[in-house]
């Protein structure tokens, strides 16, 4: 499963400036917010969550929010994604890539989702 997102990185910076932090802890997890020092950060992070929830067939809302999508860094700075278990498990989900690219005024994001095998029915 596939999802991608475009996100203006201007309409993350002007949410930043207008609130601050609590734009952030909006979107992401106390772990996460450490990560951005700039709003293109901020926004490649808001297109990689928006890019899982629609690989994931659900958007944000009931059956994912936004802090159920965990984004780190590697150690070569490299961003990776996780699902907390129980959307993991609900969705059957058992592995994630995630690639997050910037141009311009613009951050997109593509997300991939590996799902668990169908039971067999033999």
């Amino acid at each position: 499963m596939i999802g991608v997102d475009l996100v203006k990185t201007e309409r993350i910076a002007a949410m930043m400036e207008r609130f601050g932090n609590r734009a952030l802890q909006r979107f992401l997890r106390p772990e996460e917010i450490v990560l951005v020092r700039r709003a293109e950060t901020a926004a490649g992070f808001w297109a990689a969550k928006e890019a899982c929830a629609k690989a994931l067939g659900c958007g944000i809302g009931s059956e994912c929010a936004f802090t159920d999508i965990i984004l780190s860094k590697s150690a070569k700075g490299a961003p990776q994604l996780r699902l907390v278990q129980t959307v993991a498990e609900r969705f059957g989900i058992i592995g994630t890539s995630v690639s997050i690219s910037h141009d311009g005024d613009y951050a997109v994001a593509v997300v991939a989702l590996e799902k668990k095998a169908p039971a067999s029915t033999t």
